[in-house]
């Protein structure tokens, strides 16, 4: 039992190579013990003898300020040797080493140098990007199979969601495509007008702009759009769901989350982007007319007559065929950083933010591809 600790203060006394420690070695004598144990005179013998049998009191403080002179003389080659602590106050000193010994076996970090850091963390980086890719997959793979078992099964449709969704994807969208789309006519019929003009073949602007809004930008610049305003909302939806538990709560009552959420949100972006696409390729079309007419003295006639005349099938249906998959990579990368939200609102707007990158990377990249393969077949 702990004793009077205001009389029974901490010392220790000194005979040859023996320590003998007395008092309350505790929380309320550390200052006194801390000035005890740094004033100690190190013998010259290597082996030194604690004698513990007449302390009163040992608590966690006091063993750590003893643990903390022990290792000091160990590291000056000393050999300690403990003698006389009774059973509680043993287990206590033997708690405190341990904790010491854990602490200075763990890897120092700080000990590598920089270039071992960039390796670690690029690894890491490649890690996690792989784990990532892996899970985004998967979350594909089941979308995609109850997108499947959605559409087969048609009595279940929801289309007042599905209307609803294709609304916010599609119609609200029509101001900022159709005038985006517009003004990229514009710039494209100057740029390219000024360019032809000096060889007197600015006519064949119309060729250029048909040929590279059909197959091209209205496409992917309608899917960049589409992915900065509804992917984000997308995810903004579903992980505010999560944060508050309301997809916990419809698999407890046996609702599919995927059927539910992601199959209208998919078929609608689907809908939406390829609806959107003609919308873009006719705005564009108007806008680079009104730019011939009133910039490069295109009459409006002879403009739409040669657009008409470039514009062919394979072109506008390869622009169409973009539409769909840019929805799907947008919509399900949308849905899928949704359910990737934990825990906080914070989240949401990280979640959120990578959404629209990855959404916009991989457009970029699909549309890549789709153009070295195109070329590859020769279309």
């Amino acid at each position: 039992m702990k004793q009077d600790s205001a009389i029974e203060k901490p010392h220790i006394e000194i005979k040859d190579t023996s320590f003998y420690c007395s008092g309350c070695w505790d929380t309320d004598h550390l200052e006194a013990l801390d000035t005890e144990l740094s004033g100690l005179i190190t013998p010259d013998s290597r082996k030194i003898v604690f004698d513990m049998s007449k302390i009163s009191f040992l608590d966690t403080a006091g063993a750590w300020l003893l643990q903390r002179k022990l290792a000091r003389l160990k590291d000056k080659g000393k050999l300690i040797e403990i003698r006389g602590l009774e059973a509680r106050a043993g287990t206590i000193f033997e708690l405190v080493q341990s904790m010491a010994q854990a602490q200075e076996a763990e890897p120092a970090h700080e000990k590598h140098g920089w270039l071992w850091h960039i390796g670690k963390k690029t690894v890491d980086s490649l890690w996690n990007g792989f784990s990532h890719m892996n899970a985004s997959l998967s979350f594909a793979g089941r979308a995609f199979i109850c997108l499947a078992s959605f559409l087969l099964n048609q009595g279940k449709i929801p289309v007042q969601s599905i209307s609803t969704a294709i609304k916010r994807a599609g119609f609200d969208a029509l101001p900022i495509v159709g005038l985006l789309s517009f003004l990229m006519g514009i710039v494209i019929t100057y740029q390219g007008g000024v360019q032809l003009s000096r060889y007197g073949a600015q006519i064949y602007v119309a060729d250029l702009l048909v040929v590279s809004m059909f197959r091209e930008l209205a496409p992917m610049f309608t899917a960049i759009i589409v992915a900065g305003r509804t992917g984000s909302a997308y995810t903004a939806q579903i992980g505010t769901m999560q944060v508050r538990e309301e997809i916990d709560a419809m698999i407890s009552i046996g609702l599919s989350p995927l059927e539910r959420l992601v199959a209208p949100k998919v078929i609608a972006m689907t809908l939406s982007l390829m609806l959107l696409t003609v919308y873009a390729d006719i705005l564009g079309v108007l806008g680079g007319l009104s730019m011939g007419a009133a910039m490069l003295g295109i009459a409006p006639g002879t403009f739409l007559e040669r657009s008409i005349e470039a514009a062919s099938l394979s072109s506008y249906l390869i622009g169409i065929g973009k539409a769909p998959v840019f929805a799907l990579t947008i919509s399900i990368i949308g849905c899928y950083q949704g359910f990737m939200v934990s825990g906080s609102a914070e989240s949401v707007g990280q979640r959120t933010t990578t959404s629209v990158v990855q959404s916009i990377f991989l457009v970029i990249v699909i549309d890549a591809v789709f153009s070295v393969l195109l070329s590859r077949f020769g279309i």
